[in-house]
Parts: structure tokens; sequence; C-alpha cells
């Protein structure tokens, strides 16, 4: 038996490339915006987790040239040795201000930070709840801890309640997303606290998709409820709204200095670059001290929401910039990707294992920076495209 067996008879990837419907690895030839370069083509970007459109910012761009040029490319170590300069330390501070937290940890990426810092707290004997559509990044951070992990029907809180009364006396942690990744809908946190309180767990919050798109100055999905101290642990990506690459947790300082000497993905990986901790600082200061962005953002998510259900598009839950169109079988998602593609229209199909084979995704996500001309012009693709296929 070999164990490459499984990759000589992987043939499904060719089959749908053979097919013309092969929609993953899209070479882009340009800066991420609102329009990018696809084989030769300027095309509308509506795929990208750019929610603030700060990747090309040049006060970005400008510190993480200025990071190489003093600190170099990279820091050659963890930073549990000689990994931390002083750039991580000022970023932290500025990430836990910026969460209303007593202070936080930068991990080298946002999977990381979620399988960091779940794997290191949930410990044998303990629980771990999860919403059924929490992201992968959660549910592998539970699976490597040793802990036993229940889960609740999606923002379901008589099903939360059904599970954390079967918990009784264990210690427990419940986790979600604050903005869902596919779904665009936000999390009941106001409600989650309650129970949590209730049954005696604490809350973790993955704020991936909520920094620079909820709560004060994009602070996230607890200061959009207003309910900061009700939640334990704030996790952020960079790599969305901040416009570089890598992740954080933020908490008491307790909990981050237990998680800094004895999280394993943080001690045996490489630290952020220096580049890249300039450019989340950089991009800090510009959403916060320009707040029109995330006004410009909202805009834009309303103007397309409406649209779409004007149309007769089912966005489902959605209430934020992240827009699903439900259209039904896996072909129809792969055959408005690429009609869409063909009319210089860049988005992202969702197909099984991600979702129910009947219920596949167009996903389509929106930035500050997207301007009204591009948005009617995206309009008008999306109702072409969708009397072709059927779905409107």
């Amino acid at each position: 038996m070999d164990i490459f067996e499984k990759c000589w008879n992987y043939e499904e990837p060719e089959r749908v490339k053979k097919l013309g419907f092969y929609p993953y690895f899209r070479v882009i030839n340009s800066e991420q915006d609102t329009e990018v370069i696809v084989d030769g083509k300027r095309t509308l970007m509506l795929g990208s987790n750019s929610y603030l459109g700060l990747t090309n910012h040049p006060k970005v761009k400008e510190a993480a040239i200025n990071a190489i040029k003093k600190y170099g490319t990279g820091c050659a170590g963890s930073r549990f040795l000689n990994g931390t300069l002083d750039i991580h330390i000022e970023l932290e501070e500025k990430l836990a201000d910026m969460v209303h937290k007593e202070a936080a940890l930068a991990f080298s990426t946002g999977f990381q930070s979620n399988l960091g810092t779940i794997s290191t707290l949930v410990q044998r004997d303990d629980i771990v709840i999860t919403d059924k559509l929490d992201h992968a990044s959660i549910i592998d951070g539970c699976q490597l801890s040793y802990g036993k992990m229940q889960r609740f029907n999606h923002n379901d809180m008589n099903d939360l309640e059904r599970v954390l009364s079967k918990t009784k006396d264990k210690a427990k942690l419940i986790i979600v997303d604050g903005i869902f990744s596919m779904e665009g809908d936000i999390a009941h946190l106001p409600e989650i606290t309650e129970l949590a309180k209730k049954y005696s767990a604490r809350v973790m919050v993955d704020d991936a998709h909520s920094i620079g798109v909820l709560g004060d100055k994009g602070s996230g999905t607890a200061s959009h409820f207003g309910i900061d101290d009700e939640i334990d642990i704030i996790m952020g990506t960079f790599s969305k709204s901040l416009a570089s690459i890598g992740g954080f947790i933020a908490a008491k300082k307790e909990v981050i200095e237990y998680i800094k000497h004895n999280s394993r993905p943080l001690i045996f990986s490489a630290s952020i670059p220096p580049a890249s901790a300039a450019a989340v600082i950089a991009a800090i200061d510009i959403m916060q001290q320009e707040p029109e962005r995330i006004e410009n953002l909202w805009h834009n998510t309303k103007k397309m929401k409406n649209g779409f259900d004007k149309m007769g598009y089912n966005t489902g839950n959605s209430e934020t910039p992240i827009i699903p169109l439900h259209v039904g079988e896996m072909m129809t998602a792969f055959k408005m990707w690429k009609y869409l593609a063909e009319e210089d229209v860049f988005i992202n199909p969702v197909v099984p294992p991600a979702v129910p084979p009947n219920d596949t995704l167009i996903r389509a996500s929106f930035m500050a920076t997207h301007t009204d001309a591009q948005l009617d012009l995206a309009l008008e693709k999306f109702e072409k495209v969708g009397k072709i296929v059927g779905v409107i």
C-alpha cells in the first residue's frame, strides 16, 4: 500500500478544469483593489476581504517599506526566543487598546491564533462549545485540544442552552464567529453571554471578519453590542480590514501570559515579519482616524443587499458586507462563476463540503472603496447572469 495512492486517484480538480468550470487559484497580476488584473483583463473585484480597502493605501505601504529598511525582511526565529521586536510590542499594545482588553498577543496567522489559543486553554475534561458554522480554524483548534467538543445549531440559543445544560460542573468555553464568513450574519452575543453567565462558561469571539466592520471605530462585535466586558477572549486577523498577514488574541493579562508561555503554535513558529506588523499599525491608525471608511462600507453593503433582494436573489440572513447568493446545486454556482468571470466580475463560489450539496453559494463581499458606478455595473452583471442561469 502506497501512502500516495490517494494522490494518484485524486482526479476531481482535473475533471472540473476540463469542463472549464475550475474557479480556484486564479492568478491576479496587480494589487488587491476594487479592480484587479486577471488574465490581462481589468476585473471588478467582488471577492476580497479587504473591507476597508487598505491593502494598497500609501501610508500602509510606506510603513511596511520603512520597517524593512529598519528591521530587514524577517525575524529568523520565534517570539519565544529571538523573534520579538519592539514593533511587535507596539502592535500588541495598539491591538489591546483597539478591542478594549488588557493585553494582546500576535500570531503568525489568523489560523494559528485560533489553533494556538484553543488547544492551549481547553484541556482534558474541559468542554469547548462551538456554533456549527464556526470557521475551520476553530474546529481544528478544538480537535487539537484534549477537551470534548460540543456543537450547537447555528445561532440557535435554545440549542446552545440544551448543550450547556448537559455540561454540569465542567470548565467550558463557548466559541463563535462574530460575523460568520460565508453567511454574513452576526452572532447573537448578548444572548450568548447571558447563557454563559447562567452556566458559568467563558466566551471567545472570532472577530476575523468583524474588525473594521462592526463596533466603535471598527473594534468588533462586542463593541457593536456594547458588551466588551462580557467577552473573555477576542481573536482577530490582519489579512482582512488590517491589510497584512497574521492574527491576534486579546484578553486579561493573566490569560495572555499563560498562552504566551504554553501555546505550541506560537512558541514553535517564526514571528510575523516587521513589515507586516508595521502595516497593521498603520492600518489601525487609518481605520480610527477615518471613520468615513466604515460609513462608506455600510453604504455599499446596504446598496448591494437592497439591489440583490429587489432582483429576487436569496441572500439568506446576511446583514454585513458578506452577501451570499443561495443558488442551489453545485453546477449552478460554477456556471454563475464562469459567466460572471466572462463579464469581468471576480466572485467566489462556495460548494460542498463547505455547504450542503443543494445549497451552494456565490459569496460576494464589498469594500469601502467600491464606487457607486462600480456597484451599479456589478448589479447589471448579476441581473444578466442570474437570468441566464435561472436563479432570478
